[in-house]
């Protein structure tokens, strides 16, 4: 039975906007909800009423109204939503234009900067008319190889103003990582800073920058922002400008925001990349602002009186998520750098400062600060209600650290879903009760289901993570995937017409969620499934332990389960240990998880979001080639794993 960790009050509950929104649909549809579950079965059955009541809740600014809200239901994918509508992506994060924050920005603790709405409008104004001027047009692709800083989030507004497309990566890419995304989509315009911040010390970006340019023949013009330095020397890039030479100099300038269809093409987005060529996932605008403004203002109960923050990079899709509160309201606090510098207590340090509401991070980060022994005073974060994580499944240990040592009343909400839908399946919820290990609910219009190895719909045991009927923030296509083979290879091969997310889970018999880990990387030692992410519990709380990796090898006509322990400051894997390290896993788990090997390793592979690469180091110990290791943080970490004596025996 899970552990109850917290439970919202009446008062939480009565002012919650889910509770808002309940009773708006209450009184729309002469309904009588009083719980989640019963408002959740009727988004899931009722999808276009429920979509229609959320374009009206989030107030969506339109030139034209709809003629359908979805017109067909029964195909996968396919379905084409809010039909007849015209809009605007930027219009709608720009609909504030007063003297309230809009952007509060620190790097590191070098700069501290904050932009009102009404800079903000001025600023996408300014840029918007450059662009415009230049020639960029609808459909046109501008990239970003851009810190997470203030000037990224005007590009983007920008861009999208005018109907162009919006990509970006962050600067700790390689040169060939980028050159995979970029290259497939062929940008006019590459924004790009100077340099970024890491640990105090200064990167350039401008080297890499003149040897990509070399391979994107597209670019016509780079614009330059001075971060690490006030006036750096571009001279070696072609057609590149400052940003302030860029940018039109009138002022009072209006954005004529071009009106498009709902599913006009507003981000592309990448697939790791980690097993082959990054795929382009092409997302709709306004699929992707309904779909984030019904996670924003219902499940994450943000008003517009809230600082919301999300610790991200310009790479990873919770930075699209968490730009668009801009169309809530919202301050958005945007942070660049290491966030252990100076100490571990940097990003705590920073919500405090700036009365942070909202406190959004990765499952590696809260296991990372545990790990550091961070500890807060009670009284420390009066300011922060809701903490949020994902990237990957978050630990019971890690739940309950929260409640123990960072702060006991708020609301954790361990959310999951991903690029591929620039948004989550399964959420937090501010009417519903925290349970550790257990994300709180399945999000509202998301027709998840957990199905067993027969195509059945299953509680309370182990499935394959579906959705079983459209939802608006599917990709609107793959670039360059005319007849979207790659699209339906990547979704829905396994199950047809219905979506396969890739991921191993419980649906509770309660409605929450239980992460075990990617489905490609699930182990099957004598054909039983087996999550990773139960192994990872179980050892990442020994003291000896740093950090660990589990991957299954193909062995005498099975799979055996190989376990890679990175180990803390003053341990070693001796007999003793690899021991302890087995009857632990044996006693949390079933004899099934105990690892064939327990192999000390040097350092674990991660993507450049903070992911484990269980694929890769399984290519690895395999003697496969690992493709595109530019998508990885530590990319040199896959080469340990290669011809190791232990796995020959």
């Amino acid at each position: 039975m899970a552990k109850l960790l917290w439970e919202p009050t009446e008062e939480n509950i009565k002012k919650a906007n889910m509770t808002r929104f309940m009773e708006f649909v209450n009184q729309r549809r002469g309904t009588n909800f009083k719980e989640y579950d019963e408002l959740f079965n009727w988004s899931i059955n009722s999808i276009p009423d429920f979509w229609e009541d959320m374009w009206s809740f989030g107030d969506i600014k339109h030139s034209k109204d709809f003629d359908t809200v979805v017109d067909d239901l029964g195909i996968m994918p396919g379905s084409k939503w809010f039909i007849g509508a015209k809009m605007n992506f930027a219009e709608n994060l720009l609909r504030f234009k007063d003297d309230r924050s809009a952007i509060i920005f620190k790097g590191e603790d070098r700069v501290d900067r904050t932009i009102t709405y009404a800079e903000l409008y001025d600023e996408v104004a300014r840029l918007a008319k450059a662009l415009r001027d230049m020639g960029i047009q609808v459909g046109d692709r501008v990239a970003g190889f851009m810190p997470n800083m203030p000037e990224s989030i005007i590009a983007m507004l920008a861009t999208t103003s005018i109907g162009a497309i919006w990509s970006s990566c962050s600067p700790d890419f390689g040169i060939k990582g980028v050159l995979d995304r970029f290259g497939q989509i062929q940008p006019k315009v590459l924004f790009t800073a100077d340099g970024y911040l890491y640990k105090d010390k200064e990167f350039s970006s401008l080297e890499r920058i003149a040897e990509i340019i070399t391979e994107l023949p597209s670019v016509e013009r780079i614009v330059v922002v001075p971060y690490t330095r006030q006036a750096p020397d571009i001279n070696s890039l072609p057609n590149a400008m400052m940003l302030d030479d860029f940018t039109s100099s009138e002022q009072g300038l209006g954005i004529e925001f071009q009106q498009l269809p709902f599913d006009h093409p507003v981000y592309i987005m990448y697939s790791s990349g980690t097993t082959g060529v990054p795929k382009c996932i092409v997302h709709g605008a306004g699929g992707t602002l309904i779909q984030h403004l019904k996670e924003l203002i219902l499940h994450t109960d943000l008003t517009r009186d809230d600082n919301i923050f999300y610790y991200t990079t310009c790479g990873w899709m919770m930075w699209n998520w968490l730009v668009s509160s801009l169309a809530v309201g919202a301050t958005i606090m945007l942070y660049d750098g290491n966030p252990f510098y100076p100490d571990p207590y940097a990003l705590f340090n920073f919500a405090k400062e700036k009365e942070m509401n909202v406190f959004g991070t990765s499952a590696k980060y809260i296991a990372s600060i545990e790990g550091a022994g961070v500890k807060l005073e009670e009284g420390t974060l009066p300011s922060v209600r809701a903490m949020l994580s994902t990237g990957s499944p978050l630990s019971i240990e890690s739940f309950e650290y929260i409640y123990r040592d960072i702060k006991k009343d708020l609301v954790l909400s361990s959310i999951a879903g991903g690029t591929d839908i620039i948004s989550c399946f399964t959420l937090g919820n501010p009417i519903l009760p925290v349970y550790a290990g257990e994300l709180q609910c399945r999000g509202l219009g998301m027709d998840i289901a957990a199905l067993d190895d027969d195509g059945e719909p299953v509680f309370d045991t182990q499935g394959e993570l579906v959705c079983r009927k459209p939802f608006p923030s599917m990709p609107i296509y793959f670039w360059n995937d005319p007849d979207d083979e790659k699209y339906r290879a990547a979704y829905f091969d396994t199950y047809p017409n219905i979506w396969h997310h890739g991921d191993y889970v419980v649906v509770t018999s309660r409605g929450g969620v239980i992460m075990y880990g990617r489905s490609d990387a699930t182990l099957n030692p004598g054909g039983v499934r087996i999550g990773t992410a139960e192994i990872y519990r179980v050892v990442e709380n020994m003291v000896e332990i740093e950090d660990s990796l589990v991957v299954g090898q193909d062995w005498d006509n099975d799979v055996r389960v190989i376990i890679f322990l990175k180990m803390k400051d003053g341990y070693e894997l001796d007999d003793e240990l690899i021991a302890k390290v087995r009857g632990t896993i044996r006693s949390s788990t079933t004899p099934r998880h105990v690892p064939a090997k327990v192999i000390q390793i040097a350092d674990i592979p991660y993507t450049i979001n903070g992911k484990k690469v269980e694929l890769a180091v399984r290519k690895a110990i395999h003697g496969k080639e690992v493709k595109n290791k530019d998508a990885l943080g530590n990319p040199e970490a896959v080469d340990l794993y290669r011809d190791l004596p232990e796995l020959k025996t």
